[in-house]
C-alpha cells in the first residue's frame, strides 16, 4: 500500500491526511506531517529517506535513545510469557518489583505506588487521593486545588482546572470546569506574601497545592529556584495542606538529579510520574503516596477504599521495560551524561543571547532553552529546522532541546548550531 504522505517541501495541509486527527494542531493549516519509519539512538528515519536528530527525545520520554537493545529485551521476554493481565484482584512480578524499585529511588516515605498508563491520569489520581485523604480522616471543606500560573498538568477535564487558564490551550472550556485556586509562585518576598495571604484566606477550602518542581514544562519551560519548593513544603505543613509534585517532565534525570525535588531536599505527600518512565517504549504512569496518605484510606469500610482502577493499569509489558530502564540508571552512567549534555548546552547556546529577538538562554540539566520576544510561526520554524536534518519542536515563543541523554555529542552540537543558526537567519 503505498505511503500517504508525500515527500518534504509538499503544500498540503494536515486535513489532507486520511482518517488521523493530530494533536495540538489546526489541521487546516498545519503542514502535512512528516513519516517516521524508523529510529536508533537520537535518530528518527523519514519515509523519504532522511534522517532527523532528534532534540526533544519523543515529547521527553526517550531518555536512554531510541531502540535501547536492553529495553527491547525486556518487553520480548515479557511478551512472551504474559502481555497483559487484569491488575483488579491480581498482582504480577514486573508491578511488584517496579514499585519496590521506585521506593527505594524516591525520598522519604513515598512508598505505594498506584499505576496507570498517562501522565494525565496519574495527576488525576492524586487529586483524587488528596481530597479523599482529608475525608477519610473526617476532615471536610477542603476540596479545592491551588496551581500556579505558568502551570501544565494534562489535557483531561480535571487537569484542564488546574491548568493556568491563561495559556491559551484549554480557555474555550472555562464554563465547564471545576473552579480551582490559582496563585503566583512564591519565587520573591512579594509572591510568597500574596501566597501566604492566600493560604490565610482559603487554607481550609484546599486539600493540596500542586506544582512541577524546578521546571514548568508546557507553560514556558520556565525554571525556579529549589527555595520555592522548600517555601511550599513548609506551606503546606503549617496549614495541613498536602503537597503533590508533577514530577511527569522532570523525573528520571531531566534536572539533573534522579528526581527534581532532590534538589530540594524535600519529600512531597504524592508525587506522578512517567513520560520518561519507560525510558520511551511503552505508555505508563505512577502515583506514589508517602505512608501517611495511604493509612488514611485502610479501614474496614470499603467506602474509604480508592475507586480507580484503569484497564491496563500496571500493564506486565510496561512494568517490565520500566524496569529495565531502571536497570540502565542503575549500570549506565545517565546523571553523569546528563551533566556533560548541561555543559555543552550552557556553552553552545549562549551565542543566542546577542541575537536580535531572543529574550533569554536559560539550562538546567538536559533542557535547553531559547526565549523570544515573540514566536509567529512555529510552524515555519519548525520546517526550517527539518530542512536541516534536525527535529526540534518549538512552541509558545521558546526554541528548546530536551536531547536523550546518550545523545552524541557532535550530534548534540549539530542541534544547537542549528538553532544558533536558524535564529541568526530569522532576526
Amino acid at each position: 500500500m503505498p505511503s500517504p504522505f508525500p515527500p518534504g517541501g509538499s503544500n498540503r495541509h494536515a486535513a489532507d491526511l486520511p482518517h488521523l486527527w493530530l494533536p495540538y494542531s489546526q489541521m487546516e493549516t498545519a503542514p502535512f506531517p512528516l513519516e517516521a519509519v524508523r529510529t536508533s539512538g537520537s535518530r528518527i528515519t523519514l519515509a523519504d529517506g532522511r534522517d532527523l536528530i532528534d532534540g526533544v527525545s519523543a515529547w521527553w520520554t526517550a531518555c536512554h535513545g531510541y531502540n535501547h537493545p536492553h529495553l527491547h529485551e525486556a518487553l520480548i521476554r515479557q511478551a512472551a510469557a504474559m502481555p497483559h493481565v487484569m491488575f483488579g484482584g491480581m498482582v504480577h512480578e514486573p508491578a511488584r518489583r517496579l514499585a519496590e524499585r521506585l521506593a527505594d529511588l524516591l525520598p522519604g516515605d513515598l512508598e505505594r505506588t498506584f499505576f496507570t498508563d498517562s501522565g494525565s491520569v496519574a495527576m488525576e489520581v492524586a487529586v483524587k487521593m488528596a481530597v479523599q485523604y482529608h475525608l477519610n480522616r473526617g476532615v471536610t471543606g477542603r476540596t479545592k486545588m491551588l496551581s500556579f500560573r505558568g502551570g501544565y498538568h494534562g489535557d483531561t477535564l480535571g487537569m484542564m482546572s488546574i491548568c493556568d487558564p491563561e495559556e491559551g490551550m484549554h480557555s474555550l472550556f472555562a464554563d465547564v470546569l471545576p473552579q480551582q485556586i490559582l496563585a503566583d509562585l512564591p519565587v520573591d518576598d512579594t509572591s510568597t506574601t500574596a501566597l501566604e495571604a492566600q493560604l490565610k484566606e482559603r487554607g481550609n477550602d484546599i486539600a493540596a497545592i500542586i506544582t512541577e518542581p524546578l521546571v514548568q514544562g508546557a507553560g514556558g519551560m520556565v525554571f525556579h529556584d529549589p527555595d520555592v519548593l522548600r517555601r511550599l513544603r513548609e506551606m503546606c505543613d503549617r496549614h495541613g495542606i498536602l503537597l503533590i509534585l508533577d514530577e511527569i517532565f522532570t523525573g528520571f534525570g531531566r534536572t539533573g538529579s534522579m528526581f527534581a525535588c532532590e534538589a530540594a531536599g524535600i519529600v512531597p505527600d504524592i508525587v506522578a510520574l512517567s513520560k520518561a518512565l519507560t525510558g520511551g517504549t511503552m505508555a505508563l504512569a505512577a502515583t506514589v503516596a508517602r505512608r501517611t496518605v495511604f493509612e488514611a484510606f485502610l479501614s474496614p469500610d470499603p467506602g474509604r477504599a480508592l475507586m480507580h482502577g484503569p484497564t491496563f493499569m500496571a500493564n506486565p509489558l510496561a512494568c517490565a521495560v520500566a524496569n529495565a530502564s531502571l536497570d540502565l540508571f542503575e549500570t549506565e552512567p545517565r546523571l553523569e551524561q546528563v551533566a556533560a549534555i548541561e555543559t555543552q548546552l550552557r556553552r553552545e547556546l549562549e551565542p543566542c543571547r546577542d541575537l536580535p529577538g531572543v529574550r533569554d538562554v536559560r539550562v538546567l540539566g538536559a533542557i535547553g532553552v531559547v526565549e523570544l520576544d515573540i514566536l509567529e510561526d512555529a510552524d515555519a520554524l519548525r520546517r526550517a529546522f527539518a530542512e536541516r536534518g534536525v527535529w526540534i519542536r518549538p512552541f509558545r515563543r521558546i526554541v528548546y532541546l530536551t536531547p536523550a541523554f546518550t545523545i552524541a555529542p557532535e550530534d548534540l552540537s549539530v542541534l544547537t548550531g542549528t538553532i544558533v543558526d536558524v535564529l541568526r537567519e530569522r532576526a
